[in-house]
């Protein structure tokens, strides 16, 4: 007889749901930062915002190297130029010493193709012949000498050509460089867009505004000052009417600012070139404590000053922060400052 009673799951089934729910469960404490099912909700936000203030970190870094690779790139590019003209004109030079000198040959030859001495004999005007042998002399000198600036001249437009060569190699890895830069930058905010997208709506709001402004290191005490000179002033208001405009990695303003960008940009309203990447704008100017900061100095951060923002007074910078926060103020001490530069 058949039996219609309902089998009982095998061991085997519940094992294969035990855990198909364990690897899901696994899952989701991953992307909220591998938290366990006890931790305390703060404890995974903390972790969540530890690890987004690290990816910023990072895509910063590699954003100082794309700027540099940039920089570079056109720095290349102008060499690249400079040479090519150089050797079009070297070889427009040498064109014409040719010619000069096929027209001195020839006037030399049509003059002197025969021996001095027997020409001599033959003269009906001796005096007029010596004058014709010295003005040999004087144009076999002139070819000897015609002769030497030819060959310097090739040289010289070998040496261009040789450095516009290796300029040109240079600008291919320089590209290379930046596309590399890119992808790290793209690779590391896709990661923290990927992780803040995880979280509810109202932690990630939450953890947006906390970024970077959330924390306070211990700094000196700060006496309010004028700023070190009309120029900074006038960098300090161009950079306070980038208040609110965009982060966007790579770019220098107007529309839109990276850090080393917008100290750039607003310096450069105050008539001071500064250059592209934050390690190099810490060291533009005269290095200063930061208990004697004046508004207008530059406040670089981190050991490899991977991040720069401009001190306002008060106890303030303004800065790009990263992507999604616009240009702001955030307390000086908001990470830690490894230098104070004066312009």
């Amino acid at each position: 007889m058949v039996s219609h009673r309902r089998s009982t799951p095998s061991g085997l089934n519940r094992t294969v749901r035990i855990t198909v729910l364990s690897t899901a469960a696994a899952t989701a404490a991953a992307t909220l930062g591998a938290a366990p099912a006890s931790a305390d909700p703060q404890d995974t936000h903390e972790a969540t915002k530890a690890r987004v203030d690290r990816l910023y970190g990072e895509a910063e870094k590699a954003t100082e190297r794309y700027n540099a690779a940039g920089e570079k790139v056109g720095r290349l590019r102008g060499e690249v130029t400079r040479a090519q003209d150089a050797a079009a004109r070297g070889q427009e030079n040498i064109n014409r010493m040719r010619t000069a000198l096929g027209s001195l040959a020839g006037a030399q030859y049509r003059t002197g193709g025969i021996d001095p001495s027997i020409a001599l004999l033959l003269s009906s005007d001796p005096d007029t012949f010596l004058d014709r042998a010295a003005t040999l002399d004087r144009l076999s000198a002139r070819r000897t000498a015609e002769l030497h600036k030819l060959q310097g001249a090739q040289r010289a437009v070998a040496q261009t050509r040789a450095e516009a060569t290796r300029s040109l190699a240079g600008l291919e890895s320089g590209r290379a460089a930046l596309v590399r830069h890119k992808r790290t930058v793209e690779g590391k905010l896709a990661q923290a867009r990927e992780l803040l997208n995880s979280l509810p709506d109202e932690e990630r709001e939450t953890l947006d505004r906390a970024s970077r402004s959330g924390r306070d290191e211990p700094v000196p005490a700060l006496s309010d000052r004028a700023p070190g000179s009309g120029r900074a002033m006038a960098a300090l208001t161009a950079a306070r009417h980038a208040l609110g405009l965009p982060y966007v990695w790579g770019a220098n303003g107007p529309g839109g600012f990276d850090c080393s960008g917008l100290m750039q940009w607003a310096y450069a309203q105050a008539g001071i070139s500064l250059p592209r990447t934050s390690q190099a704008q810490r060291y533009a100017g005269r290095m200063v404590p930061l208990s004697e900061a004046r508004p207008g100095d530059l406040v670089a951060y981190r050991a490899d000053a991977s991040h720069i923002g401009m001190y306002a007074g008060n106890g303030q910078v303004i800065h790009a922060p990263y992507p999604g926060a616009p240009v702001r103020y955030d307390p000086v001490g908001m990470m830690p400052v490894s230098s104070v530069t004066r312009l």
